[in-house]
């Protein structure tokens, strides 16, 4: 893991806020930690903090604390940072002297005494309205994260098309490659149970924007319950995200996180919650799925067979010119055969604790049913129509190949991989 950077922390004295007056606090007063990262903010931060202040003060009932993370700016940031803490009630500065959204996070949230840690950008994007029903899921225990999203039902955004469609792509890969079920994980405006969040912390290594989503990745993947807040959001037209870069980034993580899943080095060692009480004595809980985990399968191999599809057609159609379709069509389908029960084993089913030896075999005989159907099609075509081009027989081999893989993974699910308990 990344070694902890040298942090100051101007107000380590600095305790709770108490809630707002009118609202009844829970009984177990569940403290609250807002951390705002900032980097190069002077002329920002200001207006945040008042109006951040002004409404915890007024209508949050927890216990609360500011604290402003300062990682590594270069203007008068700091500065200012610490005269609002002087002047503010409830308000402590850390500094941090490197850059990233992610260490920030990371080193003051693990060093947080709240029984609830949270988030927020400093340009107040996100509408305040949302952090109530961000925080009281995990104050009353119901839940363990808890995300804002800008694509949930309900949330209103206001924000240009560039920036749409690459926060809707960018979701859609996550929930593509990873079978997620939280619909938005850059959102900044999440918040967490410092119990379950610490843990998790130790096996995060991404210091800049990626954190967020390598978080809730490890989350899910851990059984923890995230809680889904379908927030209002203004695009700030002032960001100085570089979305190429982040994007590029994001994308490496991704392929990190899958790796980092299949060798089972995800897996953290959380507080379990107890298993649920039956309301009648005589009544048995049935044990509950794992979370996302057919999504996963699904999406995961889906993408693995589309690669193996294009893979198996460019193969055939280099070695149609020499030989044979049936011979060209049983070489492409053995090789692509392999590669993919390999890649399905350690990446689509990386629960199940089948055998390579077992997975191979299963695979092996369904190999025989995939080469005697799409053999079958390409042969009863070039029947059909002799004079028929590589390119047309390449068409209909693709077509079979794809009713093929849908009959594969069923069989492979059920019956070769077994998910262990």
């Amino acid at each position: 893991m990344n070694s902890t950077p040298h942090a100051v922390d101007t107000h380590r004295g600095v305790g709770f806020q108490p809630g707002g007056p009118g609202a009844a606090p829970p009984p177990d007063k569940a403290t609250v930690d807002i951390v705002v990262p900032v980097y190069n903010e002077a002329r920002a931060l200001p207006g945040c903090l008042r109006t951040l202040h002004s409404r915890l003060s007024r209508d949050f009932p927890f216990p609360w604390r500011i604290t402003v993370a300062d990682n590594a700016s270069t203007d008068a940031t700091l500065t200012v940072a610490r005269q609002l803490a002087d002047e503010l009630p409830g308000v402590a500065v850390v500094h941090l002297d490197r850059k990233g959204r992610g260490l920030a996070l990371r080193t003051v949230w693990g060093a947080s005494d709240a029984d609830i840690v949270a988030y927020m950008d400093v340009d107040l994007s996100t509408g305040l309205d949302g952090l109530l029903p961000l925080v009281a899921p995990l104050a009353s225990g119901h839940s363990d994260v808890a995300i804002g999203s800008r694509l949930a039902p309900g949330a209103r955004t206001v924000r240009g098309p560039r920036r749409e469609f690459i926060s809707r792509c960018y979701n859609g890969i996550i929930g593509l490659t990873h079978g997620v079920r939280f619909t938005d994980a850059q959102c900044g405006f999440k918040a967490a149970r410092t119990e379950v969040l610490r843990p998790l912390l130790q096996v995060t290594r991404d210091n800049a924007w990626f954190f967020d989503t390598e978080l809730l990745l490890l989350a899910e993947h851990n059984g923890l319950r995230i809680h889904e807040v379908p927030v209002d959001w203004v695009e700030d037209v002032d960001t100085r995200v570089d979305v190429v870069s982040t994007a590029t980034d994001d994308l490496r993580g991704l392929w990190r996180m899958a790796r980092l899943k299949a060798s089972g080095e995800a897996r953290v060692e959380l507080p379990r919650r107890p298993a649920p009480a039956a309301e009648h004595p005589d009544a048995v809980l049935a044990p509950a799925p794992r979370r996302g985990v057919l999504s996963w399968e699904v999406g995961c191999f889906a993408v693995i067979g589309v690669f193996s599809t294009l893979g198996q057609a460019l193969l055939y159609w280099i070695l149609r010119g020499w030989w044979s379709p049936a011979f060209a069509n049983l070489v492409s389908l053995l090789a692509l055969t392999v590669l993919n029960t390999e890649a399905n084993r350690r990446l689509t089913f990386r629960h199940s604790s089948a055998r390579p030896s077992r997975a191979h075999l299963g695979a092996g005989a369904l190999f025989v049913l995939g080469y005697l159907v799409t053999s079958g099609a390409v042969l009863l075509f070039k029947h059909a129509d002799p004079g028929a081009s590589p390119a047309a027989e390449t068409a209909v081999l693709t077509a079979a190949s794809v009713a093929v893989t849908a009959v594969r993974f069923v069989a492979l699910r059920q019956a070769v991989f077994r998910s262990r308990p």
